[in-house]
Parts: C-alpha cells; structure tokens; sequence
C-alpha cells in the first residue's frame, strides 16, 4: 500500500459543540483534507508545537516524552496513520535508537504531537485517504482568511483553559443519502468536527 504525506493545516473549532475540535491534515500533492477529531489537551499541544516561539513555563506531557527521548537518543522518525476503524484512527510511531527501529502504538493525536516535536512526517495510506479525506474547493483569499482564523484559534488555545468535549451529534436514525448531503453542508460551512463524525458514520456503513 503506498503512503501519502500529510501535513498539517490547522485546528478548528466546532461550530456545534462547544470544547470541540477537529484537527485538520491536508493532503501534500492533492487538495484533499483529513479532519480528526481530538481532545482538548491535545489540541492545546498541538498548538503550542505549531508555534515555535511559544514555550509552557513547564514540560508539557509530549514535551517530556521529548525530553526523556533525546536524554536517551531515541528519535522518531516518522508516524503514519495506518488504520481506521468505526471512526478511529490508529497511528503508530516509527522510532530509531542505536540504529534499531522499533514501531509503537499511539493515539493519532498524541503521535502528531510528538511529530511536531521531533519535526517528524506524517503519513497515512492511500486507501485511509480515499475512504475518510474530504474535498476542499478554497480560493486563495478565503485560504488566506482561514489561515488568519488559524493563528488566531492557535493563540486562544494556548492562552485559555479549554472546555472538556461535549457529547457527539447522534447521525445514527439518517438515511445514507441524508448523511451526504449533512457531510456537503457540514464541509460549506467550514464545520471539520461535525464533518468528520458524519464521514465516520458513512465509512461505518460502507
């Protein structure tokens, strides 16, 4: 199976559920987007680690993981993305210490913290692509706002304490049909938390 690399786009809020977020990966030699949904810690992380010039007063926990890493010279080198399951994803990270490389399960937003931190790539598979990526028409003085509202979401969830997530719509009782049309409206309106629990729902029944 042949990966594809991923990077990241930014973080959004969801427009529906308040301490939600989705966590957008975008396609590098494609326009597709990868929305995850993650916790509020991680986003905070992963925040933090976007802006290279802000630094915690203390460790946070990937923060440590680094630091315990380079004390004992243990590099990742690279995550990839390499399941999806009922709306899960599962990561692994790829690591090298005194030349030996060792795979190890994480949380794909854990992992994509740490690939921050290690300036590792991210990579997911051509058919986890396929099923869960979204399509993405922007212009480029739309890009150039939302990159904006990026480094302005960036800054809030570094500076504020940030709200456990709140339950989940529930898609269940939709047709296949009304869950597309839910999933091109959710995607209209920018909402890539909502968007990527209805492509979970759909991937579910395929």
């Amino acid at each position: 199976m042949s990966l594809v690399r991923l990077n990241i786009k930014g973080i959004s809020y969801s427009q529906t559920q308040n301490g939600a977020y989705a966590l957008i990966l975008n396609e590098v030699d494609g326009d597709r987007k990868l929305p995850i949904v993650i916790g509020a810690f991680e986003a905070q992380s992963i925040a933090i680690a976007l802006e290279k010039e802000i630094r915690p007063p203390r460790p946070l926990t990937h923060d440590l993981f680094k630091n315990f890493a380079d004390r004992f010279d243990i590099v990742v080198k690279q995550v990839i993305i390499h399941k999806l399951v009922d709306g899960v994803f599962y990561s692994s990270l790829i690591c090298e210490r005194d030349k030996i490389e060792e795979i190890i399960d994480a949380r794909t937003s854990d992992a994509i913290a740490l690939a921050l931190r290690f300036d590792a790539p991210i990579f997911t598979y051509k058919n986890i692509l396929d099923k869960a990526g979204i399509y993405l028409k922007v212009n480029p003085k739309k890009e150039d706002e939302d990159d904006d509202q990026d480094s302005i979401l960036m800054d809030d969830l570094i500076a504020n304490e940030l709200e456990p997530n709140t339950p989940r719509e529930n898609f269940k009782g939709k047709t296949l049909q009304e869950l597309n049309t839910l999933l091109e409206e959710a995607v209209a309106n920018e909402d890539y938390e909502k968007a990527a629990h209805i492509r979970d729902e759909i991937s579910k029944r395929d």
